[in-house]
């Protein structure tokens, strides 16, 4: 375990060094964080009462959604694994002393949690200072809040489970394009990265909640907005932790199988 601690400090560090990128990425947010709250706005002063979540919630899962993009972006994968595995590279990373699933698994914590530490702070006190309704709300007591931080960091967890076993399968693919396109355009429609699942008509919502992408930014970001409390929060929050065991066990098995059997393209 100590070996995989430092490989996620290295990549940590690594992350950390670019500044720029993410003082850049701040504005973008800022700016898509606001286009979509006055979207919302639009929406429920031409119909107010007519929707799922309060205009509050509604604007603090914005915020926190654009706060905290780095840990559940789908199209955060990184292209450098896909390459390596493309173009046989990965039999480097199969000779070190370790286990390459905990390894891709450590490295892709280490680059979500070192991007979004440079990224969320100035977003969200941006959000805190700005005015109602355009403000990020706090969330009603001290309990909400510790229900709030669990499920993100069983979000993030999933979302990495998840990211981990797509790098397992795409060893049994020639190129891993058509897959990487597929994942993230699911994971963007059904993880509430797009519309909030609350929007969704009703049946459609109730199978997509049970999916395993809801288990990621869907259960923590409600939960904060109020519009996930008491028994919901907390069946949300066991199904998440059943979808991250799931989804580690058939990326261990995976991971398990192309590592006895890795065929690289070329020769």
């Amino acid at each position: 375990m100590k070996k995989y601690f430092s490989f996620f400090r290295l990549r940590f560090s690594m992350g950390l060094s670019y500044r720029a990128a993410a003082w850049a990425g701040v504005a973008t947010q800022f700016v898509w964080g606001g286009m979509e709250i006055a979207m919302f706005l639009a929406f429920y002063r031409e119909e107010p009462g007519n929707f799922p979540m309060t205009i509050e919630g509604t604007v603090s899962y914005v915020w926190l959604q654009q706060a905290f993009l780095a840990l559940f972006a789908a199209w955060m994968l990184e292209a450098e694994v896909f390459e390596s595995i493309k173009d046989g590279n990965i039999a480097y990373e199969m000779c070190r002393p370790m286990k390459i699933y905990p390894m891709l698994f450590a490295r892709a914590m280490a680059m979500r949690v070192s991007r979004a530490a440079l990224r969320c702070l100035p977003v969200l006190l941006f959000a805190i200072l700005l005015p109602k309704p355009y403000g990020l709300e706090a969330p009603e007591g001290a309990g909400r809040l510790a229900l709030f931080l669990g499920a993100m960091i069983l979000g993030v967890l999933v979302t990495v489970a998840f990211g981990t076993l797509i790098y397992a399968v795409t060893f049994f693919t020639i190129s891993p394009e058509g897959l990487r396109l597929l994942v993230t355009s699911a994971m963007d429609f059904f993880n509430g990265a797009i519309i909030p699942l609350p929007f969704f008509p009703d049946k459609m919502k109730q199978v997509m909640e049970i999916l395993p992408f809801a288990a990621m930014q869907n259960v923590p970001l409600r939960i904060y907005s109020g519009d996930l409390q008491g028994n919901g929060a907390l069946r949300a929050v066991m199904l998440q932790a059943f979808w991250l065991a799931v989804l580690v066990a058939a990326g261990w098995a995976v991971m398990a199988r192309a590592e006895r059997k890795l065929t690289v393209q070329g020769g």
